[in-house]
Formats: C-alpha cells, structure tokens, sequence
C-alpha cells in the first residue's frame, strides 16, 4: 500500500475492504512511495532501448510503464523493469518507461501525456493512485493498471503480493543468525505495507528464537542510500547484529557487512552488494502478470480488479539464501517454502498480542488478507514505535 509516506485513514480501510468483496483478492500499498531525491518534471519519452511503437501488423498494444525511481536502485524499480523486459521477450512489444516520476502533480501529467498515444499504462507507485484515477477518467479506452493501491475503476485495476509470507521466512533466517538476540529494522514509512512486514519479520524469528527483539528505526525514504546508511549505523550501535532493510537501496545491506553483521535487503535478490554478509529477503517477480494482463487485453477478455499474488502464483518469491544462513535455518525455510508454493501460510494465527501485552488476535483466529493489508500495531517483541 504504499503512498509511500502516509497511513490509511479508517476510511480508506473501509475502501481496502470494500475492494476486497468486490474482487475477490486483495490490494495492498506499495512502494514508491516517497521519490528519490533529484527527480524533477520528466519528460515523457522511451528509454534508450525500449522505443513506443504504435500497434504494428500484429495489432500488439501499445504498453508504457512509469517508474519512481531508475532500474538501477537494485530493488522495486529494478524489479519493475525486470517485469517490463520479460513482457517484451514474450510478447514483442517495445514498452515506453518514464523513470523518476515524483508522486505529485507532475506524476498526473506524465500518466496524461502517456495516456495520449499507448493502450495500457502500468503505474509502479502507491503515490500514483489518484493521479491515475483522474488520467482513467478521462481516457476511459485506455487500460490503466497501478500497483499497491486500493482504488478500481472500469478501465482501472491494481496489483499487488503478499510479501509478507517472505519476510515471514526472512525472520527465520535473521532469527538463527543473531548472536545477540537483537535485530535491527530500517523501515521506510509508517504505513501497513510496512507494518505487516515488519511483524511477519519479527514472528519468523521468534518461531526459532523466541528471545530475539526487533528494533524498529523509520527513514522515511524509499530510495536515499545516505539516509538509509545512517539509520542501519544507529541501529549497530545500539547492538544489533542482523539487520534487515523495506528500501530500494543496498545502503543497510553494505553498512551491515562494513560492521561484521548480516543483514537482508528489499525486493530483489541483492546478494551481490555484500556477499558474506547476505541473509535472504523477499522478491518481487512481476513478468508474468505483466504478460497475462496484456494478453487479456489483446484477447478482449480484459477486466478490472485487484490482484494480490503470493508464493503459489509466482509473484512472491525468496531471494536465494546467503552462505550466511545457519544450515538449521536454511533447511527450515526450504521445507516451509515449499509449502508455502503449493497453499498459502497462515503467518497471522492468533494468539497473537501486540507490544503492550493486549491480546490482537484470539487463539486459534486467522486474519484474513484484509486485515492484514490493514494492519495498524506492532506484535510483541517489536521496539519501536508508529508515527501518526
């Protein structure tokens, strides 16, 4: 659910709700969420190697993608784009991608410009929301697809994961690997996406290691590696020894392994920033929705909905495990993650409390994908706070 900077509002929960009868499947708000320092009005335009091209002899759509930030974050951009070339091997197409869009006006004029001359336009922010529901409404031929978000309209859905099914699994992995019982969390915003993330993190560990905690530090950024580098250091300093990062960039990942710690990063497989240091994190894999979507519009079978995928479909997956990862852990992901790839987990089954000892969720409860996606308290164990 990411805007990537503000909570929902109780009314905007009953929304998320709303969606979730009429679709059967859940959204939820992701990233991209705050843009990345420096991105200013860009101008609609391919990149250098994807070029629009109006439906050729094959009828293919015309496809544009608009992007917080540059494939080359290492994390949800990077993603996204990986998405975006796998539709391209697949279909033919040559995808036009906008890059740095902030989520403010400008993102409405960029989605406008775009909406001029292509069929389907995926927007890759929950700060797009609004934007592409006013752009939508006013080229109701076009396809509008936005991840994260919660609002639908005829010729608008959304898209989304449960991705704290891999954090879950994440936790694990931290959980056996910290010597101190003391994990670190540099988080971006406090909103759902990373709530649930972040206790999904913290019950994974504790299902190994019941004495761990979990310090929570916000950065309020998705992609400024100076921040994020300062936020991972506060958090060494005050003892932890695994950290895990919800941002774009590898800055908590390498501070982690300048101190001798280990750590995890977001949204794709960053085991190449620091090797020795590596956990695991989640991963996002978008291709194959990407072509599915297309091809329903290509076959007029196309229909508005929110989409929330997971470990079964695909959509969800788990970066490989690091050489750090203790070899009781690593055998325990590796059983959970396959099953987890045939029925999706029930991570959120009461009794669960929260930091105060209240109890949140009874004995024997699961909480639905609403619920969750909705989720406003930290379980027991998390040190931190949410910032109203």
């Amino acid at each position: 659910m990411r805007n990537r900077t503000k909570s929902l509002s109780i009314g905007l929960v009953v929304l998320l709700l709303f969606a979730f009868t009429l679709a059967g499947c859940g959204s939820s708000n992701k990233k991209n969420e705050a843009s990345p320092s420096g991105s200013s009005s860009p101008a609609v335009s391919p990149s250098a190697t994807q070029a629009a091209s109006p439906s050729d002899e094959k009828k293919l759509p015309r496809v544009a993608f608009v992007y917080i930030g540059p494939p080359g974050d290492g994390g949800w951009t990077f993603q996204h784009d990986e998405g975006r070339k796998y539709l391209e091997e697949k279909t033919g197409i040559k995808a036009t991608t906008v890059e740095n869009v902030p989520e403010s006006a400008d993102a409405e004029r960029v989605i406008t410009e775009l909406a001029q001359n292509h069929d389907i336009i995926f927007t890759t922010s929950f700060g797009y929301m609004d934007y592409t529901v006013n752009v939508a409404k006013k080229f109701p031929k076009v396809v509008f697809v936005h991840c994260g978000g919660y609002k639908t309209d005829v010729n608008m859905a959304t898209y989304f994961g449960k991705n704290w099914e891999a954090s879950y699994l994440s936790g694990i992995a931290a959980g056996k690997a910290t010597k101190t019982n003391h994990l670190g969390y540099v988080a971006a915003f406090p909103i759902p996406e990373l709530i649930y993330n972040i206790n999904a993190y913290t019950l994974g560990a504790q299902s190994v290691n019941p004495d761990v905690k979990v310090s929570v530090v916000w950065s309020n950024t998705w992609y400024d590696p100076t921040t994020e580098r300062q936020a991972a250091i506060s958090l060494l300093d005050k003892g932890a020894d695994v950290l895990m990062a919800y941002q774009d960039s590898p800055a908590t990942l390498q501070a982690a392994a300048e101190r001798g710690a280990k750590a995890g990063g977001n949204d794709s497989d960053m085991t190449r920033f620091a090797p020795d240091a590596y956990l695991t994190n989640p991963v996002w894999v978008w291709g194959p929705f990407y072509v599915k979507t297309v091809e329903a519009v290509m076959a007029g079978t196309w229909k508005s909905e929110s989409f929330l995928g997971s470990f079964v479909d695909g959509t969800v997956d788990l970066a490989p495990l690091g050489s750090s990862v203790d070899p009781e852990a690593k055998a325990k992901i590796e059983e959970l993650l396959a099953k987890y790839k045939k029925e999706d987990p029930s991570i959120f089954t009461g009794p669960l409390v929260d930091q105060s000892g209240a109890e949140k969720v009874a004995s024997g409860k699961v909480l639905t994908d609403a619920e969750v996606l909705s989720m406003d308290w930290f379980v027991k164990g998390v040190d931190g706070s949410i910032p109203k």
